[in-house]
Order: C-alpha cells, then sequence, then structure tokens
C-alpha cells in the first residue's frame, strides 16, 4: 500500500504531497491541473522510462518519492533486501519502504530504493508485485489476443502458473533442441568435407611428423654443410700455425713459447722479478696447447660425406616449408593446427551420434510440451467458464444488465512460450445480439466497464495491493458512472484503488479525495495537490457537475451524490 507520494518540480506540479493509505483515493480537478502528472511520478517509482521533457520549466531536476508498507515476509521484502536497502518495522508484520527516483534536466535517472542506489530495473521488477496501472491505453489493450489471454490466466491463479513455469521451461529446452539439431542436419554435408579435409591435413602433418624448432636446427646444419671445405681449410691453418708438429724450426707458437720460458728460466735465478713472467708464460703454453687439441678433435669432427646429409637435410627443409604453407604461418602454427584439428575432428566425427542423442531429447521434450499445454487448456477453458459466469454478473451491477461476456479457448493453433490456446473474450451488449469480439464493436464506456469488472474478479484469485486506474471511467456516465464507483469501492475494500477521474459519480465513493489545484502568475502555471473534507469535497463535486463549485443546486446534487454513495458502499 502506498502512504504517502511526494513531487517535485514535474510538469505543472512545482511541489506536492499526497496523502494516499488504504481505501478508495479519487484524484480530481481541471484539465490540464496536472493530474496526469501524478501518474507519471508512480510510473517513474515503478521504472517507467523517465524523459527529461516532463522536468517544470526551469528546474534542474525532478524528483519523485513513495512511501509504501509491504509485508515484511513478503516477496518484495526480500528483494529489496537483497539489492542492499533498508526497511523499517512498522508493526502487524509490516515495514516501510522509501522508493525515490530522480531525473535530470540532461535525461539523468537515479532511483534509489530503501536508502541505496540502485539500478533502475529492479524497481520495475517491485513494481509489477506492488501496483497494477490501468489507463485508456489498457482499454485498447484489452481488445488484443495477449491481453485477453494474460487476464484468464491470471484468473485462473497459481495452478495454472504452475504448469505453464513447466510448460515453459519445457518449450525453451525443446526449441533450443530442435534449434541445434536443424542445424547440425542442414550443415551435416559441409560438416563430413571439412572432416575429410582435416583428416588428410592431420595425415600428412603426422606423416612428416615436424618437432618444435626443428626448422631452426635444421638451416643452422645447412649453413655448416654448405661451407664445409672452407671450415676444414681455416680449421687445419689455424692448427698448424698454433702446433706444426712436422715442423723443425719449431716455428709455431706453442714452439716460440717453449723458445721464450727457456731463455727466461736460463736468467730467472738473477732476479726474482722474472719468475711471475716465467708462469705467465707457461700458462699461455697450456691454454694454446688446449685450443691446438680443440682444433684438431673439431678437424676429426667434420664429416667427409657431408654433401649426402646436406641433401636430407634440404629435402627434409622442403617437407617442413610445404606444410608451413599449407597449415600455418610457422612451424609451430603447423603443430598447433595438429592439435586444433584433431579435436575438431573428433567432435565432427561425433556429429553422428549427437544426431540421434540430439533427436531422442527433441523427441521426448516435444511428448512433454504436447502434455503440458493439453494441461494448459484444460485449466484455462474451466477458468474461462468460470470468469464469463463472475464478469456477467459483476458487468449486471455495472448498469449492464443484458449484457453477458463469453470467454472461448481455440487450442488449435502452433505451440508457443504461452501454449497452444488462443483466448477470445466476446461481449454480447445485449439480449438477442452476437457475442462479438472485444477487438470489435465494443465502445470505449463498454471497455470501460468489462475491464473493471475483470478486475474485479480477478482481484479474488491474484491479489495486488494497489490498483490505478487512469480516467478507467472513460465514456461513461449517468447510472453507469454511480456502478463504476460503486464497484471500485467494492474493490477497495481488499486492495488500495487510486483513481483519476472526471467524473463526479465517481468521486464520491472516495474515501479520500484529493484533488490537484493549478495557479498562474501569468507566466508560469504551478499545480499543489489538497486533501478535501466535508463542504471542500462537496464544492469539488459541485465544479465536476456544473462548472460552479458555488452553485446552490450544484452543492445540493453534490451532497446528494455523496449520500447516496454512502449508502450504497
Amino acid at each position: 500500500m502506498i502512504e504517502e507520494l511526494s513531487i517535485r518540480d514535474l510538469g505543472v506540479i512545482g511541489e506536492a504531497v499526497l496523502p494516499l493509505g488504504p481505501g478508495f483515493t479519487a484524484l480530481t480537478g481541471e484539465t490540464g491541473a496536472g493530474k496526469t502528472m501524478v501518474v507519471t511520478a508512480l510510473g517513474l517509482l515503478l521504472g517507467e522510462r523517465a524523459d527529461s521533457q516532463v522536468l517544470r520549466k526551469g528546474s534542474a531536476s525532478a524528483v519523485v518519492e513513495g512511501h509504501w508498507l509491504i509485508e515484511a515476509n513478503g516477496s518484495v521484502a526480500a528483494r529489496v533486501t537483497d539489492a542492499g536497502g533498508d526497511l523499517d518495522p512498522a508493526g502487524q508484520n509490516r515495514v516501510a519502504l522509501l522508493l525515490s527516483r530522480s531525473v535530470t534536466a540532461e535525461g539523468r535517472s537515479r532511483a534509489v530504493i530503501g536508502g541505496r542506489t540502485t539500478p533502475v530495473g529492479v524497481l520495475g521488477e517491485l513494481g509489477r508485485d506492488l501496483v497494477v496501472v490501468h489507463g485508456q491505453a489498457d482499454q485498447v489493450r484489452l481488445r488484443s489476443a495477449t491481453a485477453q489471454r494474460d487476464a484468464l490466466d491470471r484468473f485462473a491463479g497459481q495452478e495454472l502458473a504452475s504448469v505453464l513455469d513447466d510448460y515453459q521451461e519445457t518449450y525453451r529446452r525443446w526449441q533450443a533442441g530442435q534449434g541445434e539439431l536443424d542445424v547440425l542436419v542442414a550443415e551435416r554435408d559441409r560438416r563430413e568435407r571439412e572432416a575429410e579435409e582435416l583428416r588428410i591435413a592431420i595425415e600428412e602433418i603426422e606423416t612428416v611428423a615436424p618437432r618444435r624448432g626443428e626448422d631452426v636446427e635444421l638451416s643452422e646444419r645447412a649453413e655448416r654443410l654448405g661451407n664445409l671445405e672452407e671450415l676444414r681449410l681455416a680449421a687445419a691453418g689455424a692448427h698448424e700455425v698454433l702446433s706444426a708438429q712436422s715442423s723443425d724450426d719449431g716455428g709455431d707458437v706453442l714452439g716460440l713459447l717453449e723458445s721464450a720460458r727457456r731463455q727466461i728460466d736460463r736468467v730467472a735465478g738473477h732476479d726474482p722479478a722474472l719468475v711471475p713472467i716465467a708462469e705467465a708464460i707457461a700458462n699461455a703454453t697450456f691454454a694454446v696447447s688446449e685450443v691446438s687439441a680443440q682444433l684438431s678433435s673439431y678437424l676429426g669432427g667434420l664429416d667427409a660425406d657431408g654433401a649426402h646429409e646436406l641433401e636430407a637435410i634440404q629435402q627434409r627443409r622442403a617437407e617442413l616449408g610445404a606444410l608451413i604453407r599449407k597449415h600455418g604461418q610457422s612451424l609451430d602454427e603447423t603443430i598447433d593446427f595438429l592439435d586444433v584439428g584433431s579435436s575438431r575432428l573428433l567432435e565432427l566425427d561425433n556429429d553422428s551420434t549427437r544426431v540421434e542423442q540430439l533427436r531422442a531429447e527433441v523427441d521426448d521434450d516435444l511428448r512433454k510440451v504436447v502434455a503440458l499445454a493439453q494441461r494448459l487448456t484444460a485449466i484455462r477453458t474451466a477458468a474461462a467458464e468460470e470468469l464469463s459466469h463472475r464478469v456477467t454478473d459483476e458487468l449486471t451491477a455495472l448498469a449492464m444488465a443484458d449484457a453477458a461476456i463469453t470467454v472461448e479457448i481455440d487450442s488449435g493453433g502452433d505451440y508457443s512460450l504461452a501454449g497452444r490456446d488462443q483466448v477470445s473474450i466476446l461481449l454480447r451488449p445485449h439480449k438477442g445480439a452476437e457475442p462479438r469480439p472485444l477487438g470489435r464493436g465494443a465502445s470505449g464506456g463498454e471497455l470501460s466497464r468489462v475491464m473493471l469488472a475483470i478486475e474485479v474478479v480477478i482481484a479474488g484469485t491474484d491479489p495486488v495491493p494497489t490498483f490505478i486506474f487512469d480516467e478507467v471511467d472513460a465514456g461513461v456516465g449517468g447510472a453507469s458512472a454511480i456502478e463504476i464507483g460503486k464497484r471500485l469501492a467494492h474493490l477497495a475494500r481488499t486492495a488500495q484503488v487510486i483513481v483519476v477521474t472526471h467524473l463526479p459519480q465517481v468521486a464520491a465513493f472516495a474515501t479520500n479525495h484529493l484533488r490537484v489545484v493549478k495557479s498562474t502568475d501569468g507566466e508560469i502555471t504551478a499545480s499543489s495537490v489538497q486533501q478535501l473534507h466535508g463542504d471542500e469535497r462537496a464544492e469539488e463535486l459541485a465544479r465536476m457537475l456544473s462548472g460552479l463549485a458555488d452553485s446552490e443546486s450544484g452543492l445540493a446534487h453534490a451532497r446528494e451524490l455523496l449520500d447516496t454513495a454512502r449508502s450504497l458502499v
């Protein structure tokens, strides 16, 4: 239940506080006073799209706040807690909830739930459990088959909701499986060609059996073998210079070092400073001997049959190059292709198994869809008969005594997320007339009363804390308007009802009467909201009746309306 609504700088409303509370609240006022802005404000709190155009002229932002009383253990309280919002104890197993929404001139919007900033979408989630809003657009929507099926489903209650949840879960799984199956079957030939191409490629790579880094190794080996003779001559020449064993004159490096060492050794006893020099020459001799041995080993390791090895290496490099050109930018990519291709081939080879498995799953889900759809049809058929009788009874109370409603079910359609059923609400406006769909032939006034009758009936099985009716009485007058007021008052016994109305016959039944009053300084029009009591209510009803708030005849008629309303509720 909405306890209070605060509005600042929204449309023509500068600042207003609407005390709402339980029962039936009527919101009245002159055309253009800003009654629609009240509905707009509620829409913002319920997560509707924000439009900076609704800001009051010259204002930087508009702010709407709503104070709610909700069940402490209900789904709304749980969602607020999940969103991090705070709830204040309010007694009788209820808690107080504050919702706030602001819109700036730049179009930015901010939502606050229980003191915590949250995404606007959370307001929409809460709104679906807090309020049902009906306006003239909803009367038009009632002409659609979807809206008529939704109304029937709400009346059918939890039994249908439970089956519908199971059906929709199964339907979505069936559709997803069927879609995957269709793709697999449609692309079977293409996937078979892909699998064959992968087999050939994998066989080529496995036959060559490349190793990571092998191309670099082969390149280095080929470079060496290609310059084998030049390497041999250079190594042999260097070895001969260092240690020419056939040399008789000792002209090699080792011989010269040995000669130098002997010269120093001969005189080292005469000067200690020569001792380290002799040791350095000995060390140099040892180092040159090591290099000479390495060169000898290198010369021994040079393959005399290098030409044959070079030919084999070049052939191997050609094989690797061919693989790289076909399957990757490098040898590593080619080897990676082997791993990825093998996994892909396994997936493609499993297609046949997957097709058969998927076909079995799809067939099983289809059987479940058919069975659940039949249960939906049975529940809807029973509910349709009951809804027809009860709405017809309500229409009798709404000055349509000869009218009758028939809810028909056609279960011959295609399966959809809502089942197979097409729901049509037919109206017979008077005896002897043929029932006709609401979408054809029903006037605005008739639609208003049919919609109200449906809501009154549905409220018994699908209770909603708050109903908001925005000029639901459009196109209605006289005795019919009194009956609408009476039924709204009846609905307000079990739910909070807020009605924007131009009809005094409807407003007279309200237990809380608010008037939107506009004023102007010649340049800017501003509106405020007043709660009416006693003579103020009579004056407002007189204005609505005759356009003159102080007309004696209008006041007399207004007081008569109020007395009539009190006697009928």
